[in-house]
């Protein structure tokens, strides 16, 4: 049997003198999906910079599958429309490992390939500036992707987007989850997303933390924080 992804014991952290967690305790299974929810300055973001090293824990362990691969997916940037990179050429800067400044025949394809997962394949010689929030999102996954990843973040990926929009870019998170046995951490405010894509969630909350299957959650205890945002088309 393999370990799970992620396994974290009685994690501690805190900034200065003000504590995030205390005794925080979780498990990612492979090929999990799980929602980490919570109001404004609970730690999600700080949660997930500590788990990809950034950051480093007060006590506690974090310990991670032997082969990890990760891949991260950033919130919706508002990317200029003057920004003169086509799709292609914005995914394949993720493409560093090469020792060339030239990108060979296995990098085309795996750029290829990322693409072709995506649905951007058709546009990709399209500027990213003038492209639509959901192929923007959609290149930054295809980014992520080129990383071949079996642990996926995706850190608020789906905020100020429409409600299609987040539909069909968790749709497609879903779809790599299935088909590669991805695990995914979806940072989120939006609790219909987490309870029809994840099977768990984990809310963190100044008093502590909360971790269960999302068809257990009551949303009434949730804070009220977490709304939907304003939608960017």
């Amino acid at each position: 049997m393999q370990a799970p992804m992620l396994t974290v014991k009685q994690l501690a952290f805190g900034f200065h003198d003000r504590p995030l967690y205390h005794n925080l305790s979780f498990t990612l299974e492979r090929g999990s999906m799980t929602s980490l929810i919570g109001a404004n300055g609970v730690g999600k973001t700080t949660l997930t910079r500590l788990i990809m090293g950034q950051l480093k824990p007060t006590s506690g362990e974090i310990m991670t599958a032997p082969d990890m691969r990760l891949g991260y997916v950033p919130q919706f940037r508002n990317i200029d429309p003057e920004y003169p990179l086509s799709i292609r050429s914005f995914v394949q800067l993720n493409q560093r490992q090469s020792r060339w400044p030239w990108h060979g025949k296995k990098e085309q394809q795996a750029l290829t390939a990322a693409l072709q997962e995506t649905g951007l394949l058709a546009r990709q010689q399209q500027r990213l500036g003038m492209a639509s929030g959901g192929e923007k999102q959609k290149a930054y996954l295809a980014q992520a992707l080129l990383t071949r990843p079996n642990f996926l973040i995706l850190d608020e990926a789906t905020a100020s987007l429409d409600i299609k929009t987040k539909t069909e870019l968790m749709t497609l998170v879903r779809e790599l989850n299935a088909k590669h046995d991805l695990t995914v951490l979806f940072v989120t405010h939006d609790l219909e997303l987490a309870k029809q894509y994840t099977q768990q969630y984990l809310l963190l909350t100044p008093e502590g933390y909360e971790l269960n299957q999302t068809k257990l959650m009551d949303e009434s205890r949730m804070p009220q924080e977490l709304q939907p945002a304003e939608e960017v088309h």
